[in-house]
């Protein structure tokens, strides 16, 4: 799920991702794609109905996406995002640290909207999983799904360090998972 702005096609977005999780799909998303997980999870697991990113639904009574606090102030929106690379301290035992082979790394960023957390003991208890935060723990840079062969979302954009020849490793896995997918034997 790639990232993007604007509410054009996010619910078939949030529909995308809901297959994809029930169904064990791999599922690789960016920026956007991380927070229309978290909205297709909040709504379909933790059945807050109505739960949205404050950008597409201002009014929503579940805010799992909102902006930066440091963003709220900001009229003239230009470049006032947070931009460019920030450090993201992964989880031991989790996907993402075992794709990157490290437990820091450093990604780049371009974006106003962030996972709340107001919600996050709420998603961890359902099994939720952020296996990247910032160096100070406020910020949710990647999630996944412990029961799903390979279900894993990045606030950054790993396509900003990818090549042709060295590719990211969050690509890596996932075309490895898609792979696999689709030689799998069924009985």
């Amino acid at each position: 799920m790639p990232g993007g702005f604007g509410e054009r096609g996010i619910e078939g977005k949030i529909k995308a991702a809901q297959y994809a999780r029930e169904n064990k799909i791999p599922y690789l998303g960016l920026c956007l794609g991380m927070q229309i997980a978290t909205i297709e999870y909040a709504r379909n697991v933790l059945k807050l109905e109505k739960a949205h990113s404050t950008e597409f639904e201002p009014g929503t009574p579940h805010p799992v996406i909102a902006m930066l606090d440091e963003q709220r102030k900001v009229t003239k929106k230009g470049g006032t995002m947070r931009l460019g690379a920030q450090p993201c301290q992964l989880k031991l035992g989790t996907k993402a640290a075992e794709l990157y082979g490290s437990f820091v790394v450093n990604e780049r960023h371009r974006h106003r909207y962030e996972f709340n957390n107001a919600y996050r003991e709420k998603f961890e208890k359902a099994g939720f999983v952020f296996s990247g935060l910032s160096p100070d723990g406020k910020l949710v840079e990647v999630i996944e799904l412990k029961d799903h062969p390979f279900f894993v979302a990045s606030q950054f954009h790993p396509e900003f360090q990818s090549k042709p020849h060295q590719p990211h490793p969050l690509f890596k896995g996932f075309v490895a998972a898609a792979h696999a997918r689709m030689h799998q034997k069924t009985p």
